[in-house]
């Protein structure tokens, strides 16, 4: 019988446990945390993945409602979950803009989570109260600089992507407002609509209804690629604010030390389902767009939007808690 080199012997076990779990994964249900209450963007794009994960992996995929504090909960009962591919999270942009905004986090999304797919981007728009007499971007900024103080910009509330939009937005132009924050975007819209404020940053799916019927008037959204929703809508960025852009995004993730062949097990299935054609077609309805990345382009991706939020929350001068 041949022998076995010791470097050939420590190959071969690094190669059969990751062959075992990538045979033997799943061997029972996984649970997706979706750190927002049932009904929002995060819960119909976690539940759309959860029912074509199910099938794919021949186990069930439950999703499981965590929400509060920022999404901070739901975040953090993943991260300090079991690195054994039965408990992902259902991230949301806010994993890249809490850490500028609380200090008390017991996670840190940069070292206890695992990418596996970015999975959706959904864009904000700028939008003003049809009494603005502003049409375009740089009207409203020209508008803006003629009354420091003056216009009143609302949001979903503080530290929510729509806000982080409106602080970007302002640092950008250089412009004073006055920022409104609401208890969701609920409420914010229909402050704008009644005039309690002139400006607002709604996701795709809240805005369109209202500038069908001519509620409200868009000016831009906030994406650097213009919506499919809003095709005829330039961005923030074409129309005259360069560099500008703000993202709302979904994406899954796993506890850190996740193993490899678990975490390229659920890229391919992520993937295969967002680009199924019936998924799309489901998500454009919601104002998404599929992005469905690496792992590697996601953690990448996560670690910019970090950065970037600390440097606009710093900016304008909103104090952590």
């Amino acid at each position: 019988m041949a022998r076995v080199s010791g470097a050939a012997a420590a190959a071969l076990l690094c190669v059969w446990p990751s062959a075992g779990l990538t045979q033997t994964y799943p061997a029972k249900a996984i649970r997706l945390v979706v750190p927002s209450s049932p009904g929002g963007g995060t819960d119909i794009v976690g539940r759309v993945l959860a029912q074509k994960l199910s099938e794919a992996l021949a186990q069930q995929v439950v999703v499981e409602n965590r929400a509060g504090a920022g999404t901070a909960i739901g975040n953090e009962v993943v991260a300090k979950s079991p690195p054994d591919g039965y408990t992902l999270l259902m991230g949301i942009s806010t994993l890249a803009i809490l850490p500028a905004m609380v200090t008390t986090l017991r996670y840190d999304a940069l070292k206890d989570l695992a990418p596996i797919s970015q999975a959706v981007t959904v864009p904000n728009v700028l939008v003003v109260h049809p009494s603005i007499p502003a049409h375009t971007v740089k009207e409203l900024i020209t508008l803006a600089r003629s009354r420091p103080g003056q216009l009143a910009a609302g949001s979903a509330g503080t530290g929510t992507s729509p806000h982080l939009s409106l602080e970007l937005f302002r640092s950008l132009a250089h412009i004073d407002l006055v920022h409104v924050p609401y208890k969701g975007s609920g409420q914010s819209i229909v402050g704008l609509i009644s005039g309690e404020i002139a400006i607002n940053f709604p996701s795709v799916p809240t805005a369109v209804p209202h500038l069908k019927t001519a509620k409200a008037r868009a000016l831009g959204v906030t994406t650097l690629r213009r919506s499919e929703a809003l095709p005829d809508l330039p961005t923030i960025a074409e129309a005259g604010l360069r560099d500008y852009e703000a993202t709302q995004w979904f994406g899954v993730l796993a506890p850190s030390g996740t193993p490899r062949p678990i975490i390229d097990r659920l890229h391919r299935e992520i993937t295969t389902a967002l680009r199924a054609s019936d998924v799309k077609q489901h998500l454009a309805k919601e104002g998404a767009e599929v992005v469905a990345s690496t792992p590697e382009a996601f953690g990448n991706y996560l670690r910019s939007e970090t950065e970037k939020w600390a440097r606009v929350v710093k900016a304008a001068g909103i104090q952590p808690q």
